[in-house]
């Protein structure tokens, strides 16, 4: 257990490499062999026609579930697929036990159409704090990874998300309507003004690392799952930007947020965000 034998720096310094080709291995056996190749039996619907799992998405965190305790005896696997069949086991990110938060393919309905904007992310998590990340899109061929301390980096090439030039439209990727509440619509209406160029969201996973790249200014997400944006937050607050919900405050994997919240490139985008989303309301 951590704290009984290592810290986990102690444990990532010897092991992250090993986290990285558990997630490669499982992109490799279980996703991309089912990329444009799915049959209709390997899919299923969820809440709705927009939620949907695959067989990839179930042995993919199989697959996962299997390996990560190993590299980190005592931890816990909190995966999008086992929280789905089983909602209890969302609360150990609560509990004391390191956590390995798990969405095996972020962007699942991009998956299914043979887009190639979808993710495999991986977070481990202690007492609530992110502290390492794996964000892998196989079909890209990029790995973007982040230590809590140690930066952000994209195929071994360190991150630097830097500021909006001035004057410049805000770029923000917004939640689908489908999935907000009339309360935070109505937020997320603020966004629709002089200055803002709001788009609709594809894989929650790829647009923190658009962030992490300077490629877009922001987000403002309507819902909290901590496997969407455990792995993200943590590479935005890498390359030194910033996240805040409604309240004012940092964005909690624990739950509890109050929502619609932003992820940012820098602090005044996140506060400017969090304004416009206030003001809608």
């Amino acid at each position: 257990m951590i704290g009984d034998t290592e810290t986990i720096e102690e444990f990532l310094a010897r092991h992250a490499s090993d986290v990285e080709e558990a997630v490669r291995q499982a992109a490799a056996t279980e996703i991309m062999p089912r990329f444009r190749q799915l049959a209709a039996h390997e899919v299923d619907q969820k809440s709705g026609p927009h939620d949907l799992v695959t067989d990839a998405d179930r042995r993919a965190e199989l697959y996962l579930t299997e390996v990560l305790p190993k590299l980190l005896p005592g931890s816990v696997v909190v995966g999008e697929e086992a929280v789905h069949a089983d909602p209890a086991s969302y609360e150990a990110i609560q509990g004391d036990a390191p956590v390995w938060i798990v969405d095996p393919v972020d962007g699942t309905r991009q998956f299914v159409h043979g887009d190639p904007g979808f993710c495999t992310l991986v977070a481990l998590a202690h007492r609530g704090v992110v502290r390492a990340s794996w964000t892998f899109a196989p079909a890209r061929g990029q790995l973007a990874t982040a230590i809590r301390g140690q930066g952000a980096f994209l195929d071994g090439t360190r991150l630097l998300a830097g500021s909006p030039e001035p004057g410049r439209d805000l770029r923000v990727a917004t939640s689908h309507p489908d999935y907000t509440t009339d309360e935070q619509k109505r937020a997320l209406l603020g966004l629709w003004t002089d200055g803002v160029q709001p788009r609709a969201c594809g894989s929650a996973g790829l647009e923190y690392l658009a962030i992490a790249r300077g490629e877009l200014d922001a987000t403002a997400f309507s819902w909290e799952a901590a496997w969407d944006h455990a792995a993200g937050i943590l590479l935005v607050e890498e390359v030194g930007g910033a996240h805040l919900t409604r309240a004012g405050e940092p964005f909690r994997i624990t739950g509890g947020n109050v929502l619609p919240f932003t992820a940012a490139r820098d602090a005044a985008t996140a506060g400017r965000v969090v304004e416009l989303l206030s003001g809608g309301a």
